[in-house]
């Protein structure tokens, strides 16, 4: 595919998806959901991938939908969402409530870890919000945006949000589409972290790098499902899943890897 909105670097075992429309604030089109999802796609789909990065060009992370798809829908009276018939289908195939746009981040094999370097907007938000891991720049602006558009919440925010933050927050969060700043976002929980902007990218780097390093794919790939899956199930039925999981992964030569590294005090080597 040809990237004209995003870009896509792969270092080591990290992806980097880079939202790329600067002069925008990387505003959200078709084009760039479109291109998004099969970056993730192809990100998914390579072994030697263990972790990706989502960020923003210049200094927004994404400001939402851009201002010109949205005057366009009230031109043509309904909404277009701008992409394609056939789209790249990431983390499909899981569970069927996740073969859904942005739900489908549940799905995926590999961590993802939201960089957000700059103002993170309406769909911007829910992209974040999809993402397992959050690191902010201090100072950056978050809004969910859609109450002043006159607008639901986007994409099943309304589920997710509640179980980031809580229900109280969440609910100040969606129905006032106030602004907040990172800083506030991180004492509800909404990020994992704070930092100076000059500071994010290498601090969400070395994050990334060691979680491609220091733990097993498997793992990673196992719990990361079993996050996203258990939300939909009782605590019974979840630790029945985690013991038929300890069963099979035990037989599995990273764990072997892992117990030869425990008892040799050295760094275990998941090839």
């Amino acid at each position: 595919m040809e990237l004209k909105a995003i870009r896509y670097d792969l270092d080591g075992r990290v992806a980097t998806i880079t939202l790329h429309r600067p002069d925008r604030l990387n505003a959200w089109t078709g084009r760039m959901h479109t291109e998004y999802r099969w970056a993730l796609a192809e990100a998914d789909a390579d072994p030697a991938v263990r972790v990706v990065i989502v960020t923003g060009a210049g200094r927004g992370f994404c400001a939402g939908a851009d201002a010109a798809a949205l005057d366009g829908h009230v031109a043509t009276g309904g909404y277009d969402p701008g992409t394609p018939e056939e789209l790249a289908e990431p983390g499909y195939g899981v569970r069927p409530e996740f073969d859904r746009p942005f739900a489908f981040h549940f799905g995926l094999r590999v961590p993802v870890i939201a960089a957000i370097n700059g103002p993170a907007a309406g769909v911007g938000l829910v992209l974040a919000c999809y993402c397992d891991l959050r690191f902010a720049a201090a100072g950056a602006k978050l809004t969910t945006a859609h109450g002043r558009l006159n607008l639901p919440a986007e994409y099943g925010l309304s589920w997710l949000l509640p179980r980031l933050v809580g229900l109280t927050r969440a609910n100040d969060l969606l129905l006032s589409s106030r602004v907040i700043l990172a800083e506030e976002a991180a004492a509800m929980g909404l990020v994992n972290a704070v930092v100076p902007p000059e500071e994010l990218m290498p601090t969400v780097r070395r994050y990334a790098d060691d979680l491609a390093e220091g733990v097993a794919p498997g793992s990673v790939s196992a719990t990361k499902r079993q996050i996203y899956t258990d939300l939909h199930r009782d605590v019974g039925r979840a630790v029945d899943e985690s013991e038929a999981l300890l069963r099979q992964m035990m037989t599995e030569p990273h764990y072997a890897e892992g117990v030869r590294a425990m008892l040799e005090k050295r760094p275990p080597r998941f090839e």
